[in-house]
């Protein structure tokens, strides 16, 4: 039986995915869930669980495809239920996420979120990639101003790395940048406990003004902010993968847990960029070790998810945006190439590129979505206008 060797650096990849995952939203979960009424039990029950639903997910769909497909949470609409749920029941907020789930359960076994996503350009789907990515490329050097010693010394690290050894660029930034931390005391100590916390379920409660108020915002805003991005992203990488199987199985889990807080379990689309680029792994057909790395590591996160908050909160945050732009310089720079490299999609893949750069939200709708419709409004009248002129 053939033995399958993970370098390091891909492992790395999966850990650095799973703690730019946890780092940049865990305390959105945890808002989340004090709206909806949870105690400070339930809401590690709700990170084990979190934890152990994208741990599955991730492993199930990135083994059987041999493609690097992570799953997270949907942080937009982790957003959206924290400025919802004040004022609904605990058992309520369970129902949400029950129906919310159904609706997208829905969508992958008809196959329409499929046929809307086989509409969008490769060039479009790329330049949104970027868009999502610019923040965290941007974040690796405005970290520099307040934090010059920690950020300085991960860039020079990366930057000598790079040079001599570019598979451990990474790797290397995130050890000094470690090192950096212990001497200079910006690690904050505390008391971790290591255990694990058992969900509790809960009943849901299905009320027509939840349903109607939360719910449908909530499914409209996971497929749209979450769902879509994370199905561009393998398609901007070059992994072509079946779209409605994707939906099935993450819908179904997330429908599954729900009465145990699981809210969402979505395609990921920024965390998935670090395990789908070169620096996981030189060779793309290979790069799902990386992804069933992140898998194992989520599955640890899971277990010990009492833990979690805790043990992120330890590390600067500097450190946090430094080593997650580094992990993505590449992909963004890839993803550009790709968005622009064809002269007459050029201006309709910029379009796209800086409305998603902008952050901007309307009806609740993350940036990410208006620039796929902008830069697709833009794409079909240049298209229609040339063959027009044809």
């Amino acid at each position: 039986m053939r033995t399958i060797s993970i370098p390091l650096p891909t492992i790395l990849a999966g850990f650095v995915a799973v703690l730019v995952g946890y780092a940049s939203s865990a305390a959105i979960i945890w808002q989340a869930a004090e709206a909806a009424g949870a105690n400070t039990l339930q809401i590690a029950g709700w990170l084990t669980m979190l934890g152990i639903g994208m741990g599955i997910s991730t492993l199930v769909l990135t083994v059987w495809y041999r493609t690097p497909i992570l799953t997270a949470w949907s942080t937009p609409g982790a957003a959206l239920l924290a400025t919802s749920l004040p004022g609904h029941s605990l058992n309520e907020a369970i129902g949400v996420f029950i129906f919310a789930s159904f609706l997208i359960l829905l969508c992958g076994v008809t196959g329409l979120f499929a046929r809307l996503m086989r509409l969008i350009p490769s060039t479009l789907s790329a330049a949104m990639l970027a868009g999502i990515l610019l923040r965290f490329g941007l974040d690796a050097f405005t970290s520099l101003q307040g934090n010059f010693l920690l950020c300085a010394s991960m860039l020079l690290g990366w930057l000598l790395a790079k040079t001599w050894a570019p598979r451990y660029a990474v790797v290397v930034a995130m050890i000094v940048g470690l090192l950096v931390c212990v001497m200079s005391g910006n690690l904050q100590n505390g008391s971790v406990p290591v255990a694990m916390v058992m969900p509790e379920f809960t009943t849901p409660h299905f009320s027509l003004s939840s349903l109607l108020g939360i719910g449908i915002p909530f499914f409209l805003v996971t497929m749209a902010s979450q769902n879509a991005p994370g199905v561009a992203t393998l398609k901007a990488s070059g992994y072509e993968i079946p779209v409605s199987p994707l939906i099935v199985v993450t819908a179904a889990i997330a429908l599954l847990l729900a009465p145990f807080g699981v809210f969402s379990i979505c395609i990921a689309a920024i965390t998935a960029a670090i395990c789908q680029s070169s620096e996981a792994h030189p060779d793309p057909s290979k790069r799902w070790l990386a992804a069933a790395a992140a898998g194992a590591f989520y599955l640890l996160a899971g277990i010990f998810g009492g833990s979690i908050t805790t043990l992120l909160t330890a590390l600067p945050v500097a450190y946090i945006h430094t080593l997650a732009g580094l992990a993505l310089l590449s992909t963004i720079a890839g993803s550009l190439y790709q968005a622009l490299n064809h002269e007459r999609e050029r201006d309709a893949a910029i379009v796209t590129f800086l409305v998603t750069a902008s952050g901007v939200s309307l009806l609740g709708i993350g940036s990410a979505f208006w620039g796929l419709v902008a830069g697709g409004i833009c794409y079909a009248l240049f298209s229609f206008t040339r063959r027009a002129k044809l």
